[in-house]
């Protein structure tokens, strides 16, 4: 797989958390296979962090839980 020629055809789309005011927004591509990758929205050009699609998945369930009931470790 060659990451760069996978993300030149990324759909991105844009937190809903994200505002017009230029805090700190993130966007995600979900058409990349088994991979979630995540860039700044204001620097579209900038480094992608790429995570497995599960890890992604467990990130996002975490978050959403209780305060206290996260990541444990």
């Amino acid at each position: 797989m060659n990451p760069e020629s996978d993300l030149a055809a990324a759909t991105w789309r844009t937190s809903s958390y994200s505002n017009a005011d230029g805090g700190s927004c993130v966007e995600v591509a979900g058409n990349v296979p088994g991979l979630v990758p995540v860039r700044d929205t204001k620097l579209a050009h900038s480094p992608v962090l790429t995570f497995p699609a599960g890890s992604w998945t467990a990130f996002v369930s975490a978050l959403r839980l209780p305060a206290g009931g996260g990541f444990s470790g």
